[in-house]
């Protein structure tokens, strides 16, 4: 069948542009729902994919983009009762069998879990401590409701059966700003840029700005960027203040810890949301799955997504799709992390003991394995930065954190020995033997600035034994606090599935900022967003004390991904 465009009602009237794609035959068959805002024709292939399959397969305009009539209003609440009812919808079809799957990548992410999550007393249990085991479908009660009377399964009928959400953006503080503060100002003038206050996309709209005003990103106060933007794109943003006045953060996070259906959660190490990614999967109710490969925000759309690591999944989801509405996924939480480029798989899996603290006299090349890991990794090596063994101090123990002449986020160039430091730099000896890292990172240093306000941003890069550089982690953390007081702070550098060969070196680099990746901290005190001065910030960074904490693969769960995932 081809594919047809219907309008979907919502509560308020406002019809929905909807394409349906069916499969062959009669039979009732289930569903699933894609709601997007970045044009559902873009969708054409994945609907015949599914459909190919089995499955009725629909891509709906959100309210207020291309098709679909109204206000577009981001993150609000208009993603969730529309979302219900087009659920309600595709259940009252002659075609449906009653069982939704809610799909999509990035914002259509946050659309599907916002759907799934937004009737607690049908997709939720009583809380966070319910009992996995409760979980599967009882076939033998299986009462899935084809004409619009509510069966046992779907006490609420806009609540899908199963989600599955790539690369999600989780809402308007998880985009903006890092978990530790700072805000993301290349990405979200970017996001704005291409789609905000709009009813379609330009998707080239701030690189055409750049290309024009390639100061543009300097703009102050960040908050009336918009204006500068505007000349240069001939519209106007007017919501673009206030992405930066909201800055409550976790709340579906916390909404899926109660959440009785299953998650398939999907994601890359070089994604800017994997964090979001694993902390939606880590605290799921139900069934959870983790699939995180080696890809950016495309995943394996991305042409530089490495070859050896590519995975299909249109037939993955397929798959998994089939073994969550059947109840055939065991009620655990666990899955999958590529280990870079090199074409191999390891296994995760949360487990209920608490995680120890860290083997201290571990070296890198010798870490021990720790019995009782919440999570990956089964043995965490600490690299100190005054050990031979560790990272050693190139220069820069102490520096000048300029926002005039900001560390930038897209030259990975370090400054020559002898040169005036503007970050801390170190590097480790050659890796004696490969290494494989799966799971989280984290720096935790000893500083002092100087200002009662400064970022802290940690690069690590792997140098190959040819001195190639390849960006391997990277975190930024915000502190407030006296002036010229030592802390001791811990910088998340993220999520890590990477094997390094044999005669790596770690080079580590400590800076103020990360520009134009990141905001500039203008080190008055000010909010970065409206302030309109900038002052230079002296730091220092004591290595006594400061380390590296890597997440090394102590005894290999080499997997397949598919199979990991649907069981």
């Amino acid at each position: 069948m081809n594919t047809r465009t219907v309008y979907v009602p919502t509560a308020d009237g406002t019809a929905l542009a909807t394409d349906v794609r069916l499969p062959d035959g009669t039979r009732p068959v289930p569903a699933v729902l894609i709601r997007t805002p970045y044009g559902r024709e873009a969708h054409r292939a994945e609907l015949r994919g599914w459909a190919a399959h089995g499955f009725a397969a629909l891509a709906q305009d959100v309210r207020g983009r291309h098709g679909s009539p109204g206000e577009w209003h981001p993150y609000r609440d208009h993603e969730e009762t529309d979302g219900a009812a087009t659920v309600a919808w595709v259940r009252a079809q002659a075609w449906s069998n009653g069982e939704v799957v809610a799909a999509g990548a990035s914002y259509a992410a946050y659309c599907a879990l916002v759907t799934a999550l937004a009737a607690p007393e049908a997709a939720c249990d009583a809380g966070p401590e319910a009992d996995l085991d409760d979980f599967h479908r009882d076939e033998a009660t299986d009462n899935l409701r084809r004409d619009g009377a509510p069966g046992d399964l779907h006490g609420d009928d806009g609540v899908p059966d199963a989600v599955i959400a790539a690369v999600p953006a989780l809402g308007l503080t998880e985009t903006a700003r890092e978990p530790g503060g700072p805000e993301r100002l290349w990405a979200r003038a970017g996001w704005w840029a291409a789609h905000g206050d709009r009813r379609d996309s330009d998707p080239d709209a701030l690189a055409r700005a750049l290309a024009d005003d390639p100061r543009l990103l300097e703009h102050l106060p960040v908050a009336r960027l918009a204006e500068r933007l505007a000349v240069r794109l001939g519209r106007e943003l007017p919501s673009w203040p206030g992405l930066w006045a909201d800055r409550a953060r976790g709340r579906l996070v916390a909404l899926g810890s109660s959440a009785r259906l299953p998650l398939l959660a999907v994601g890359g190490t070089r994604d800017p949301f994997a964090e979001d990614t694993v902390a939606l999967w880590r605290g799921w109710g139900g069934p959870s799955r983790l699939l995180l490969g080696p890809w950016g925000h495309r995943l394996t759309a991305d042409p530089a997504a490495p070859a050896r690591a590519r995975v299909n999944l249109g037939a993955l989801y397929v798959r998994w799709a089939r073994a969550a509405l059947a109840g055939r996924l065991e009620p655990t939480r666990h899955g999958a992390i590529a280990l870079g480029d090199s074409g191999r798989w390891h296994s995760t899996r949360l487990r209920s003991a608490p995680r120890p603290a860290s083997t201290q006299d571990a070296t890198p090349q010798d870490a021990t394995a720790q019995e009782g890991t919440e999570w990956w990794p089964e043995a965490e090596s600490r690299w100190s930065f005054d050990s031979p063994t560790g990272l050693r101090l190139l220069h820069g123990a102490e520096f000048n954190a300029d926002p005039d002449r900001p560390v930038r986020s897209d030259d990975l160039a370090v400054p020559a020995e002898g040169e005036r430091a503007d970050r801390c730099l170190l590097l480790s000896p050659p890796l004696p033997r490969p290494l494989d890292l799966a799971g989280a990172a984290v720096a935790r240093i000893n500083v002092t600035a100087d200002t009662p306000c400064a970022d802290w941003a940690v690069r690590l890069t792997a140098l190959d034994p040819t001195g190639r550089a390849d960006p391997l982690a990277f975190g930024i953390v915000r502190r407030t606090g006296p002036p010229g007081e030592a802390a001791d702070i811990s910088v998340p550098l993220g999520t890590l599935g990477r094997r390094l060969p044999a005669g790596t070196r770690l080079r580590a680099e400590i800076a103020g900022h990360h520009f134009p990746a990141h905001a500039r901290n203008p080190h008055t005190g000010e909010d970065p967003v409206t302030a309109t001065r900038l002052a230079p910030s002296r730091r220092t960074v004591n290595t006594r004390g400061s380390a590296l904490h890597l997440p090394v693969v102590a005894r290999r769960r080499y997997v397949e991904p598919a199979p990991e995932i649907c069981r």
